[in-house]
């Protein structure tokens, strides 16, 4: 019987898989610029004339509002990067080429996470010096470092969303979903508008929202928070699981349905 032929070791196929993925970001600019400066964007609009301002406890509703926009960020690399982009690799038979590749699966969905959270710290650098150079807000190293970590770490359940549309969703309808699943999430959380500002209904349905506690983990961060860390994380790890959950079942399916 002849032995099976080599496998390189996981740590050099993960390194070739994520410069291989960060390949397919750069060959598809128009999508990784539009997700880096729409978060500046929004700033610009609507955080920067309210700096200066404070909010009802005295918080700066610039740094607020820049915080807010940061979470926007991070959720929109996930949400719409993974969505997206694995639904448009589906249409185009990619998840078939893997498959007769000797790389493990789970190889090739880390170095997707791993590059989504690439892509995410870079928007909140870009994002962070733009709010420091025209806005003149410099948060001190420890807070900015807290609220980066914040929401690197708790955008788990959002990349797990993004998955299971990802795996769901063809090619021509994912963009539609993840824009009718993560805008509305967003304004209801009161990212976009403080919550008081929203209708009575959606302000009782936002501490039900997984991108509330989202926000509330980094506003927490700079003293803006309603509710503990603690509090946050147990949310955020709950949607974690359900949305893990989903996203496994339909990746299952989608196994059955090719390669069974």
């Amino acid at each position: 019987m002849t032995a099976p032929p080599p496998v390189a070791p996981l740590g050099r196929l993960l390194a070739a898989q994520t410069l291989a993925e960060l390949v397919i970001r750069m060959r598809f600019p128009a999508f990784s610029v539009t997700t880096l400066a729409l978060p500046v964007l929004l700033f610009t609009f609507f955080g920067l004339p309210l700096v200066g301002h404070t909010t009802a406890g005295g918080a700066d509703l610039g740094t607020v509002l820049l915080t807010s926009f940061a979470a926007y960020a991070v959720g929109q690399v996930m949400v719409f990067g993974f969505g997206i982009g694995v639904a448009i690799e589906r249409g185009h038979k990619v998840d078939v080429l893997v498959r007769a590749t000797p790389m493990p699966p789970g190889v090739y969905l880390a170095a997707k996470v791993l590059v989504g959270m690439l892509f995410a710290l870079l928007a909140l650098v870009i994002l962070f010096a733009y709010a420091a150079a025209v806005g003149g807000i410099r948060l001190p190293a420890a807070v900015l470092a807290d609220v980066v970590v914040r929401l690197l770490v708790g955008s788990l359940p959002l990349v797990a969303l993004g998955f299971a549309i990802g795996y769901t969703a063809g090619p021509n309808a994912a963009p539609a979903i993840a824009n009718l699943v993560y805008l509305p999430l967003a304004f209801a959380s009161g990212i976009f508008l403080p919550l008081e500002q929203l209708p009575p209904f959606v302000q009782r349905l936002a501490p039900y929202l997984p991108t509330y506690h989202y926000a509330q983990l980094a506003w927490n961060a700079i003293g803006a928070g309603r509710e503990p860390p603690a509090v946050s994380l147990a949310w955020l790890g709950g949607y974690a699981v359900v949305f893990l959950w989903l996203a496994a079942h339909a990746y299952r399916g989608e196994e059955e349905r090719k390669f069974r």
